[in-house]
């Protein structure tokens, strides 16, 4: 097996977050509290590690849900839980941005409503988007050939690396 070529280890994954959470409450300073939906399974383990910090840096209450949708084929999108999203701000949260596809269909529970806002939060982004969506915050931006993938490791509770294959 090839050797794995880190791009993120533990501890800057943890401070990309730190700095993302930081940036949510800058841009929602207006707000008593916001929905994370992580987009299952790693962007909901990225999703449950900004909750953490926002509760640790903050006051700003926050609701966690799960997003469960086939990446290649996306036609059912399903939510962990059903809540009134009409006038909450809501952040979709995923571990890594390719061509925006995952975002566009991640989306579609959400327009039956009329949100506040709908924000978008990655880890890692490439710059391969097919998708009129743009992560509003973003961990790290990197540039990569159509071939490579990105791969974020991660288990219960933490985002342990990410690299490039």
């Amino acid at each position: 097996m090839a050797e794995k070529n880190y791009i993120l280890d533990k501890n800057i994954a943890a401070r990309k977050m730190q700095r993302m959470a930081y940036e949510i409450l800058e841009n929602n300073l207006d707000e008593s509290s916001l929905i994370l939906a992580g987009i299952k399974e790693s962007g909901s383990v990225v999703a449950r590690n900004i909750q953490k910090i926002l509760s640790e840096i903050s006051s700003l209450k926050t609701e966690l849900i799960s997003i469960s949708l086939n990446k290649r084929l996306p036609k059912e999108v399903t939510l962990s839980k059903s809540v009134d999203f009409n006038d909450k701000v809501i952040i979709i949260v995923d571990d890594v941005a390719n061509s925006g596809k995952t975002m566009s269909y991640a989306l579609k529970p959400f327009l039956e409503f009329q949100p506040k806002k709908i924000q978008t939060l990655v880890l890692l982004e490439r710059s391969h988007n097919n998708f009129p969506v743009r992560p509003d915050y973003v961990g790290l931006s990197i540039s990569t050939t159509l071939q490579e993938h990105i791969y974020v490791e991660v288990n219960d509770e933490e985002v342990l690396g990410a690299y490039l294959q």
